[in-house]
């Protein structure tokens, strides 16, 4: 018992958190401290937020980190819409504290708090989340929409096993993807407690994502050859290990939710906000045929559909433009749906 004990600790439990320099003490870097001790670290865009049309907060995607929002705009931009802009290391990642509660509804309750403490952003803003951070943002949908001006998702992930979610579709989904990336979730689901394990032995391919070698189409290579390395600040998003960031954001991708986002009624019944969900019609990571099913049982919310485009279009300068005048303006879509 006692070697099989050994065998676990050493093998499969998780490592604790890496300890960051200077953690809550002085720092250059932005941070609020939340309820319960942990402190979320930020950086701001845009315009000041005293003189800003718009107060905007951003939730980053699986291997993301506050930088990342510097990929899905310009100064430039958020400077001619008068955009304030503010984007957040989620826990465990970069030099956010860790939560080892941390689901889908204590997330919602960061950006709450995030928004109160000493940001000036008011009783309501708007949200914006990429890929997980648009999985995310269905959160604050549900647990915060009375703090929400408008949400747009952009590729948001989806959760295969939402019970809303017709079991013949999911499947057919689900096969399309990579046949490692179907392991590696299946073990998310079936048994989370081997996720750690699984992406960090080398018997088996981990989740093709965290390797960078996901199936990705042939606009998201041409975006990815344009980026510079250094955006990507791939050392500073794992610096506390890869399971406080990756592997837990995992975890909460495949479990069971407290809620179903095909559930959901119109947190805007008297068109206070509203929600945008913008999708590539290529995207091989989040399969289009199950974001088309969503939004078909939500008709309250605006869809795009992009042609020709595939996860990562939001970093396409192209599109940037048409997003942003769209999520806050309302101005027509020009590429798309």
């Amino acid at each position: 018992m006692l070697l099989l004990a050994f065998i676990f600790q050493a093998i499969i439990l998780p490592p604790s958190p890496k300890k960051l320099s200077n953690p809550g003490g002085p720092s250059r870097t932005p941070k609020i401290k939340l309820r319960d001790g942990r402190h979320l670290v930020y950086k701001e865009y845009g315009v000041p937020q005293e003189i800003a049309k718009y107060k905007v907060i951003f939730i980053h995607s699986l291997g993301g980190s506050k930088y990342e929002a510097s990929l899905i705009t310009s100064e430039v931009l958020l400077e001619e819409l008068g955009v304030y802009l503010v984007s957040f290391d989620r826990p465990g990642y970069g030099k956010s504290d860790p939560n080892p509660k941390r689901d889908m509804k204590s997330i919602a309750l960061d950006i709450a708090e995030l928004a109160d403490h000493k940001l000036g952003l008011g009783s309501k803003f708007y949200l914006i989340g990429y890929s997980m951070g648009g999985m995310l943002s269905w959160a604050c949908l549900k647990f915060i929409p009375e703090r929400l001006s408008g949400v747009t998702m952009l590729a948001p992930a989806i959760n295969y096993w939402w019970p809303g979610l017709p079991s013949n579709l999911t499947k057919e989904a689900f096969v399309q993807q990579l046949p490692r990336d179907q392991w590696a979730l299946s073990v998310a689901y079936h048994a989370p407690w081997l996720v750690y394990w699984w992406n960090t032995q080398k018997w088996f391919p981990r989740l093709s994502i965290i390797d960078g070698e996901s199936n990705w189409s042939h606009q998201d290579l041409d975006i990815f050859s344009k980026i510079d390395e250094e955006q990507s600040q791939e050392a500073y998003v794992v610096q506390q290990g890869d399971y406080e960031s990756l592997h837990r954001d995992i975890i909460i991708w495949c479990q069971n939710w407290e809620f179903d986002p095909t559930d959901l009624k119109n947190p805007f019944p008297n068109k206070e906000g509203f929600v945008h969900l913008w999708h590539g019609d290529e995207d091989c990571l989040v399969p289009v045929a199950l974001q088309r099913y969503i939004v078909k049982k939500l008709p309250w919310i605006k869809y795009h559909e992009l042609q020709h485009s595939g996860h990562i279009f939001p970093y396409d300068d192209s599109m940037k433009d048409i997003i942003w005048k769209t999520f806050l303006k309302g101005e027509n879509v020009e590429n798309g749906k």
